[in-house]
């Protein structure tokens, strides 16, 4: 039996490198020696309230680019969360053994009422119970995370014990971080401060649909200094992330090439980002003609969604039933 390994992306916006090269990579590689579901997770987006036609819009966006990276809905299963009911009923049991005190610590709430303190809502509290909900369904033992969700995972395991331990049970097994092969990437965005995220605005992501010439447009636009002026001097943050970039979607030899430019104090950086932009573009058109191409095939799009919440009920229907002879609910 092979270990399953959950995950998912809320759908917020388009895909950009940060997301393939910190979780959508690993994906295609797990795919093949792990039981794998990935989902798209519209119900943990309901946090920020988006539009229906924003939402069901980006729900589309994050379907083909997963299929468009090259993760197989016949190697994995590839689901949208709202599909599968039985996520927001086990959502509701792991919410009543849950208490106010442990979801009020988690860092994530505390941040969102820093960030979004106009908009504090019940989901928010318990987003750590949903993330648990999503992954104790399939029984997972695997779960990709960052660092910003360790603590998310760690509840999880708490939300699980405390289940088998009330009912007498071991119906729930631990999950722990799991990067597989090879270390998560963290990608730099284009405005010279940490990593690249949609909440910085989009100039400072590269999306995986993004033309040639928006592509160009962006990377001119990335922040920089005068230059270095001694050989050998450490890079600054915004020029480091640059570079960072660079070893990301360009050869070795380009990389040493600039790099050497810039120990010498010899560097352009006007041809340094020239040549950083079209190697993105290089490495981006595959995918996004991918793309373009999967968003005009609605019918093909229907067929995974839907074999894929087949899949994953199936799965979610065997846990739930269990869940609900435990907790006692039983048919007269």
């Amino acid at each position: 039996m092979k270990e399953t390994v959950v995950s998912g992306i809320r759908p917020t916006g388009k895909l950009h490198l940060g997301n393939y090269f910190g979780a959508v990579k690993n994906f295609v590689k797990m795919q093949y020696d792990y039981n794998c579901y990935f989902f798209i997770a519209d119900l943990h987006s309901l946090t920020t309230h988006p539009t229906p036609d924003d939402l069901h819009g980006y729900v589309k966006h994050v379907l083909v680019e997963y299929l468009a990276c090259g993760i197989d809905p016949e190697e994995t299963t590839i689901y949208i969360q709202s599909d599968v009911p039985e996520v927001a009923e086990l959502y509701l049991y792991l919410n009543m053994n849950a208490y106010m005190g442990e979801l009020e610590r988690s860092a994530s709430f505390k941040d969102k009422i820093r960030s979004q303190s106009d908009n504090v809502n019940a989901g928010l509290l318990t987003y750590p119970t949903l993330m648990a909900a999503d992954i104790l369904i399939h029984k997972a033992t695997k779960v990709p995370v960052g660092k910003d969700q360790e603590q998310h995972l760690e509840m999880t395991r708490t939300f699980g014990n405390r289940f088998n331990r009330m009912y007498k049970t071991d119906l729930f097994p631990e999950s722990f971080a799991f990067n597989y092969s090879e270390n998560l990437v963290k990608v730099p965005g284009l405005d010279g401060k940490g990593k690249m995220s949609k909440s910085s605005g989009d100039g400072s992501c590269i999306y995986l649909s993004d033309s040639p010439e928006v592509i160009r447009k962006k990377v001119s636009r990335a922040v920089t200094d005068g230059g270095p002026t001694e050989d050998n001097q450490p890079k600054p943050e915004a020029i480091q992330n640059l570079f960072d970039l660079m070893k990301i979607v360009s050869p070795a030899d380009t990389m040493a090439h600039f790099d050497g430019l810039y120990n010498k104090c010899e560097i352009r950086y006007g041809d340094f980002k020239k040549q950083l932009a079209e190697d993105m573009i290089v490495f981006n058109t595959p995918i996004r003609e991918k793309i373009e191409e999967l968003s005009k095939d609605t019918s093909y799009l229907r067929q995974v969604a839907k074999h894929g919440a087949l899949k994953a009920r199936e799965s979610a229907q065997k846990t739930i039933k269990e869940a609900r002879e435990l907790i006692g609910f039983k048919s007269f």
